[in-house]
């Protein structure tokens, strides 16, 4: 077998737009096309004694066993190495459970398709299925655990930790988007102006003194002493000399800990002699010079959790510890203690797997035991100083349990300290009585506390602690999302794309816009290019100035990673016309109209879908959407235009020469046609298609007419506002204009605009793309020569793995098959060609070149047209 292209989808896709996070495998089974599952001797049994657990796969058997079935009946690879991703990352501890697996139209080549939960860790499960599908053919030794072992390797360092997941989660169910910042974990919650951000559980409303005075612990015990709460007796110190003052002032026993330390990292506790609290200090300016030493507090570890400055949790924490039971070493019983299901490597699971370290071993000598030593029936034997559960501690929930009093002083350390969230570490027997009665006291204060021992505490009720913080960064009536309107089809979406984001911005909204030729934020280019993928949406919907997005949607960042958005507001599907066949399994307009489907199949169900009614490829999209759908048309009289407004439906019409909005039989009529600059005086037929859908997204959205009747006039075609869209140039003696058109059915709207104009001679700029079939290359050279008089092949770029001269030669057919006296030369480059059609101008010519690098033709057009104005003046 041969892998031939893993790719991972982030967003709504082909396969489903609700799953988002899909691994797509081409893969080639080479001869096993002819060797289905049952044909292969024993490999039915070799994968069920591998993966046992398979069992459960129902397949589409709908039952237990199902997937074993269809292996014995006889299945293809492809399906197999399906299943075992799914399987390998679910005993990996991430179950996912969505896959398909479907057949290319060319024989032996398959999409396997499968679910994720993090994306590094589905790439590796891909490749590493099929090298288990290959052992288990071959009757070879595979070690499936070491996959396993390194899928959790790669999970622990990408995936976000307990506290991030748990507010991503909280903020998903509520239909929040986010977007990871980077590979750390800084999480962008919402879109644009109504984004917020946090880290860890650190958000951006987060005081910066607040986080500074918590890491200061002796400038947080200042405060609180100061503010009449309960703290442990102690100083700083970072000398021997320190050392011996603070003790002589507090006495043994002490605690020792880092200054600016965290997790409980570099502290020694209940120290009674002078020998290990040296140690001690010399442990802890490991990590800080400055060391804080305090009195030895008895009691229980306690976490208060407060948020927006109310108590949310509390539990108690209780130390890494293994309980005797006579016959075992504590060696063997800390292994006994690592096997319980709940503890895993690192925040994989409720509990860390205890590991020994110096802390271990520096308790074990206090009492004079070793790791080899069999503690007593019963006998509780601590491993770890502190009770973080990073170490191997367990919690226990104590939430209810708290005295009134001790909760209002928590909720005031919160406003003593300033954190809006914020962990409030105790020393006492309890907290079912006050703190000044219980005798315990206030130890530090964090800012991140971690969330994981109220989310999964080892005893007691779970606490949902990332509710509150989320109902704090999005209280009732805030908005998460802005408005979204996403343009895809074939032709047209660029210009409808910057005529809604001009209509929009007109009515008072920042607009973010994604085109074929760049990213824009008010009409301001950020980034130049093709920007029709998923990377310039997100790009978009990460700028928090935006108010309002519009954004192209091309099939190519569909089929590469899905979209760069959950849900929009309105679709827009202009058409669905021959391009790009035959480029990744795309073979027919039905394959092309599913890939545009997603776009409109991610519409929010109060959101509307707008579709080109004289498209029937368009048209058939509308069944099974969950949105509301409207139509636009030139021809008012078409079938499906009557039949959806004689139901009450809204459209967008051209009748009697105006933009015309239709709702049932009402009509309000936007603007005459012949006024809108867009349309060239009416010449350009094709452009009131993109008006008709831009001004009925708009009226769906609720803009105004008045507003939209406004920005239509005020839409000057040019290469400022519609860089490479019917950018004409007129010179004293002829005219130049330039298009993006590159596919049969531009061509057809170029021409129908040319037909329009009355000129002597028209030349043609123009030239094949490799990646298209050898028909569409043909027709494209055949539409050329009914354009024009004259053409000039150029053909420097997107040969994309052909020959030059090969697609020179298919546009060449296409001419010769047009019985018209058509004359043709070659000129390579692009810039070459545009200078020489001008120096062949006659009075009158009319030269068009249709352009795939908009700016460089832009450009070199308008240094002739600046040297033409001078010589007239």
């Amino acid at each position: 077998m041969k892998i031939l292209k893993i790719q991972a989808l982030r967003g709504p896709n082909i396969w489903s737009v609700n799953r988002k996070k899909l691994i797509q495998m081409r893969l080639d089974i080479e001869e096993l096309e002819d060797r289905p599952t049952n044909m292969i001797d024993g490999f039915g049994k070799r994968l069920e004694a591998m993966f046992p657990t398979m069992y459960e796969h129902r397949c589409s058997e709908g039952r237990p066993g199902g997937f074993f079935y269809r292996v014995e009946k006889g299945t293809w690879m492809g399906h197999v190495i399906e299943h075992i991703a799914l399987e390998i990352q679910s005993l990996a501890g991430m179950e996912t459970g969505f896959g398909r697996t479907r057949e290319t139209k060319t024989r032996g080549i398959y999409h396997v398709v499968f679910s994720y939960a993090e994306e590094n860790v589905g790439m590796y499960a891909a490749e590493a299925a099929v090298r288990i599908a290959e052992a288990l053919i071959q009757d070879s030794e595979y070690d499936a655990g070491a996959d396993i072992r390194k899928m959790r390797e790669i999970r622990e360092d990408v995936r976000l930790g307990p506290s991030t997941g748990s507010l991503v989660g909280e903020a998903a169910s509520r239909e929040i988007p986010w977007i990871r910042l980077g590979t750390n974990s800084l999480i962008q919650l919402g879109y644009g102006v109504n984004q917020v951000r946090f880290q860890a559980t650190i958000t951006q409303n987060t005081s910066h003194i607040a986080v500074d005075i918590a890491g200061n612990k002796a400038q947080t015990k200042k405060l609180l002493k100061m503010a009449a709460i309960p703290v442990a007796a102690g100083d700083i110190c970072s000398s021997e000399e320190d050392l011996q003052r603070i003790i002589e002032e507090i006495g043994y026993p002490i605690v020792i800990k880092p200054l600016d330390g965290n997790h409980g990292k570099g502290a020694s506790i209940n120290v009674n002699a002078w020998e290990k609290a040296v140690e001690g200090l010399h442990h802890a300016q490991t990590y800080s010079k400055r060391v804080i030493v305090e009195r030895f507090i008895t009691g229980n570890d306690y976490r208060i959790l407060v948020i927006n400055n109310q108590v949310v949790a509390a539990a108690q924490r209780v130390p890494a510890r293994v309980i005797g039971d006579g016959e075992h070493t504590i060696q063997e019983l800390i292994d006994t203690e690592n096997k319980d299901p709940r503890r895993g490597y690192g925040h994989e699971n409720v509990l860390t797997e205890i590991a020994v370290d110096r802390d271990t071993l520096d308790l074990l000598s206090l009492k004079q035991y070793t790791l080899a030593t069999v503690p007593s029936q019963d006998e509780v034997v601590y491993l770890k100083s502190t009770a973080n559960l990073s170490t191997g501690g367990t919690s226990i929930d104590v939430t209810d349990k708290m005295h009134p009093e001790n909760i209002f002083v928590a909720e005031r350390i919160a406003h003593v300290i300033g954190l809006d969230v914020c962990g409030i570490d105790i020393m006492a027997p309890n907290l079912t009585l006050p703190l000044k009665e219980s005798g315990g006291v206030v130890l530090e204060v964090n800012a991140a506390p971690g969330f994981r021992m109220h989310l999964s505490p080892s005893e007691g009720l779970p606490r949902n602690v990332a509710a509150p913080v989320i109902d704090m960064l999005y209280p009732p009536g805030k908005p998460s999302r802005i408005p979204i309107i996403a343009v895809t089809g074939t032709n047209g979406k660029t210009t409808t794309t910057r005529l809604l984001a001009h209509i929009i911005k007109n009515v008072g909204y920042r607009v973010g816009f994604t085109t074929s030729d760049g990213i824009y934020v008010q009409n301001h280019m950020l980034e130049k290019g093709d920007t029709t993928g998923p990377l310039s949406a997100e790009f978009i919907l990460k700028d928090p100035t935006v108010q309002f997005a519009v954004l192209e949607t091309a099939r190519g960042g569909i089929l590469r990673s899905g979209l760069g958005f959950s849900l929009c507001d309105i679709g827009i599907v202009t058409n669905i016309a021959e391009d790009h066949l035959g480029i990744s399994d795309i073979n027919t307009l039905e394959d092309l109209a599913m890939v545009k489907s997603v776009v409109v199949r991610s519409v929010k169900k109060d959101g509307w879908a707008v579709l080109n009614a004289e498209d029937e490829n368009c048209v058939g999209l509308a069944k099974g959407l969950d949105c509301k759908v409207a139509y636009f048309s030139m021809n008012e009289a078409h079938p499906v235009i009557v039949e959806h407004c004689k139901a009450g439906g809204v459209a967008a019409i051209y009748e009697n020469g105006y933009v015309t909005i239709k709702k049932g039989d009402w009509k309000i009529r936007i603007e005459k046609v012949t006024t809108i600059p867009l349309t060239f005086g009416g010449r350009a037929k094709f452009m009131i298609g993109n008006i008709l859908a831009a001004s009925l997204a708009a009226y769906l959205y609720g803009f105004k007419t008045e507003g939209i009747r406004l920005s239509l006039g005020t839409f000057i075609p040019s290469p400022v506002l519609t860089p490479g869209r019917m950018n004409i140039f007129n010179f004293k003696n002829f005219t130049v204009m330039i298009d993006f058109a590159h596919n049969p059915a531009g061509f057809i709207a170029i021409d129908e605009f040319l037909s329009t104009i009355n000129s002597p001679k028209k030349i043609g700029i123009m030239a094949g793309v490799g990646d298209r079939r050898d028909q569409d290359i043909v027709e494209i050279g055949r539409l050329g020569a009914k354009m024009f008089d004259h053409i000039i092949i150029r053909q420097e770029k997107h040969l994309r793995g052909r020959l030059e001269e090969d697609i020179v030669a298919l546009v060449v057919e296409g001419i010769k098959s047009v019985d018209k006296n058509v004359t043709y030369e070659i000129i390579p480059k692009e810039v070459e060609a545009i200078k020489h059609a001008i120096s062949i101008a006659e009075p009158g010519t009319f030269i068009v070149a249709l352009s795939d690098v908009v700016t460089n033709a832009i450009d070199i057009v308008q240094e002739y047209l600046d040297k033409d104005s001078e010589t007239f003046l």
